[in-house]
């Protein structure tokens, strides 16, 4: 026990000692520990959550601008009453678009030096009040480096200033005599959409569906703070990028569904010829069959159609068969119901799955040979090689693939709060079900962990290895595989949507999870395995009042059907499914335009959007995305940094710093002035 003792003095003063390299002296540890305990007595900063936006980056863009709402509230904070509605709006939009709306409106402004020093006042109040929760450090960091000083001049107190009102007039006036406004003006409007959000949770399903996932990335790797949870169509894009043939697949296959082979194309600079010249040469006549039809959006150019039928079925083809080889090689994925090309009748045009034949609607396959169907066709496989180099070799796919890796995982948990995507398998009792991975039985958490494991192994293994392999073919399971977590159904039944018409065929079973998931022992029960409790206490050290919180599941995936009456708020607010068809694709199942949630220091907000117009309509018309919002919690204290996952290791780390003073109190260490 004494060797314990002495091994764990001798690691204590080992610490204490690079501590001490930091803080060489009691002025510097002590400094440090009072701006720490200064800091935790600060508000929490705004968290933002949003999930499934599928590739539509105008509102995804303009929900990050506005913050669900959040601009607009400390607009209505700041001016009161003494703004009108309509000085409220314009505000706002040129906050959020500040080099458009400031265009617009000099064109018709007639004293524009006026116009200047009134918006500038205003933008200064308003940058103020959204910094005030902050330390200084914190809000220079995120100034513009142009003007860093002159803004934390005006919206910091100048005590020592006699006369501030002509301290800061003289600063306004010569930001307008120098014609630097413009500039100034949106620097502060970009700040001010910074300060309002602290950190954003991106809840899976980035990619697939909508015209812009690439864009969204680019917006997302620049942002100040994010983390994001792999959806389905998240991992399929990974996968992808690692080399993955099923799911490069995949990827083409919704891109040309719905119109936006762009996005592979001119987004990502991936080389489809090799794919293009396949289909026409395949299917010379057209893909008559209406499932193989494109549906595109506004921007779409129609001549396409016909040649992106060729493509959609081409690929599909091609899929079907990567993926019948996936499911050969691993038994364990219990799968075989999705090994379909071989249950075809070629002749007669019919196909016998589930104990019942049904009549294709579509018997032209001239790439199958029906002794062998899984296998590519010798011009098959050199389109697939030279797909899969293009995905492997492109640079801004794999910058985006990393960022997702880096800044990504399967489920966070946040400041109390447990962040997934699709569910937590369950059986039809509310046990954990249990799914074979790699060999062995994984269930609950441990699922989650193991399935990230490999996720992370198909991106960083070197090609050709068997861990590689593996990992890939895991990853296709995470997709569409009955065990996984972010995909939470029985199958995908892709095959049987495209050639049978009988509906009976096309259902999806969910998991028991979407059946349980309002009884609050279930609940519990998920927060427990994941180390969370729904009542929780945030203990501290002496000098802070330890508060009591809730832990909420957060969840996306599953479209709420807002216009059935269905309500994301489950469980008596537990957990929230915050998924209400945030993409064009999913409005008019849903009937509104999505969710997001909005946890701030005062509570936790849930925020449905109606369809968002346009940019062009936000910034001409001053159309925001009319949003109604209402409070799933309301803390009866004020929630501090204390409070926080930050706040909790920022006191271990005062604990340390306190321990470093006294070593020095008691000449344990020596300082160095």
């Amino acid at each position: 026990m004494a060797v314990n003792n002495n091994s764990n003095a001798d690691l204590e003063l080992q610490l204490l000692k690079s501590l001490a390299k930091r803080y060489p002296n009691i002025a510097t540890a002590s400094t440090e520990i009072i701006n720490r305990r200064a800091i935790l007595s600060l508000p929490k900063g705004t968290e933002h959550f949003l999930t499934d936006v599928h590739g539509d980056f105008e509102q995804f863009s303009h929900v990050l601008k506005n913050g669900s709402g959040s601009v607009k509230s400390k607009i209505n904070e700041e001016f009161g009453n003494t703004l009108s509605s309509k000085e409220k709006r314009a505000l706002a939009t040129l906050i959020y678009y500040p080099r458009e709306k400031m265009k617009l409106i000099l064109k018709e402004e007639e004293n524009r030096e006026d116009w200047y020093r009134i918006t500038l006042y205003r933008l200064v109040a308003i940058t103020r009040r959204t910094a005030s929760k902050y330390t200084r450090s914190k809000v220079r960091k995120a100034l513009p480096p142009d003007f860093a000083y002159v803004i934390e001049e005006l919206i910091t107190e100048k005590a020592e200033i006699s006369d501030k009102e002509a301290y800061y007039n003289e600063i306004i006036n010569t930001i307008i005599s120098t014609g630097r406004t413009k500039q100034f003006i949106i620097a502060l409007s970009e700040l001010i959409q910074r300060l309002c959000i602290d950190h954003l949770h991106i809840v899976g399903d980035i990619y697939d569906r909508g015209p812009g996932p690439h864009l969204i990335m680019d917006r997302i790797c620049d942002y100040h703070s994010v983390d994001i949870q792999w959806g389905n169509h998240d991992i399929v894009w990974m996968a992808a990028a690692a080399g993955e043939c099923a799911c490069i697949c995949n990827c083409i296959r919704i891109a040309a569904r719905y119109g936006g082979l762009d996005v592979i194309e001119e987004g990502y600079g991936i080389n489809l010829i090799p794919l293009v010249t396949l289909a026409a040469r395949v299917y010379k006549k057209d893909v008559t069959n209406p499932t193989f039809d494109i549906h595109y959006g506004e921007d779409y150019n129609i001549n396409d159609f016909n040649l992106d039928k060729k493509i959609q079925k081409a690929i599909a083809i091609m899929q079907f068969k990567l993926e019948g080889q996936i499911i050969k090689r691993n038994p364990e994925f219990k799968m075989e119901d999705r090994l379909l090309l071989n249950k075809i009748d070629y002749k007669k045009g019919t196909i016998t799955i589930y104990g019942k034949t049904y009549k294709l609607n579509d018997t032209d396959f001239p790439t199958i040979d029906p002794k062998n169907p899984y296998a590519l066709s010798e011009e098959e496989q050199y389109c697939i090689d030279r797909l899969t180099q293009a995905f492997k070799n492109s640079d801004k796919l794999q910058r985006h693939i990393r960022f997702l890796y880096t800044n990504g995982s399967m489920y966070k948990t946040f400041n109390g709060n447990l962040l997934y995507h699709g569910c937590v398998p369950l059986d039809e009792n509310g046990n954990f079900q249990s799914i074979e991975v790699a060999g062995k039985k994984y269930s609950g958490k441990a699922l989650y962990d193991i399935l990230e494991y490999y996720a992370r192994k198909s991106f960083s293994q070197k090609c050709g290895s068997e861990l590689k392999q593996k990992a890939m073919d895991i990853c296709w399971y995470i997709w569409c595989g009955p065990g996984s977590p972010v995909f939470g159904k029985n199958r995908m039944t892709t095959f049987e949507r495209y050639f049978i018409d009988d509906k009976e065929t096309h259902v999806e079973t969910k998991n028991a999870y979407y059946r349980l998931y309002d009884r609050e022992e279930i609940v519990d029960k998920i927060l427990k395995e994941f180390g969370l409790g729904f009542e929780y206490r945030v203990e501290d050290s002496k000098s802070y009042t330890p508060h009591t919180f809730h832990s909420h599941i957060v969840n996306g995936h599953v479209p709420v059907e807002q216009k059935k009456g269905e309500s994301p708020i489950k469980c008596n607010g537990k957990l929230l499914v915050i998924d209400g068809g945030f993409s064009k694709a999913f409005h008019k199942k849903t009937g509104i335009a999505g969710y997001t949630l909005v946890a701030n220091s005062h509570g936790i907000r849930l925020v449905q959007h109606e369809v968002f117009e346009s940019r062009i309509s936000a910034i001409e018309k001053e159309t925001d995305i009319v949003s109604d919002s209402a409070y799933i919690e309301t803390y009866t204290t004020r929630r501090l940094v204390a409070d926080t996952d930050a706040g909790l290791d920022m006191q271990e780390e005062i604990s340390q710093l306190e321990a470093l003073l006294q070593a020095y109190r008691d000449g344990t260490l020596i300082e160095k002035i």
